[in-house]
């Protein structure tokens, strides 16, 4: 399983969930900061250096080319709020 998570709460929801499965994160730069990153011990976490919390459809779809591009073939779930 592949997901993208928007915001810092979406990541630390998924980021708890995938702690014992396959399950492969990415997230924008707005989600996690790079020294944050550089500290956790998550295997399967990719960070973007770019935002993505209120991105233009555009960025997004770079975002899920990109991950598409690394897990080809893999459902890609996304955070959405309302």
């Amino acid at each position: 399983m592949i997901y993208l998570a928007i915001t810092p709460q979406g990541l630390h929801d998924i980021l708890e969930i995938a702690k014992d499965r396959q399950i492969h994160v990415w997230c924008g730069a707005d989600a996690l900061s790079e020294s944050a990153f550089q500290e956790l011990s998550f295997n399967g976490l990719t960070r973007f250096n770019y935002p993505l919390w209120n991105a233009d459809a555009l960025t997004l779809e770079d975002a899920l080319s990109t991950i598409k591009e690394h897990h080809p073939g893999e459902r890609i779930w996304v955070e959405h709020g309302a």
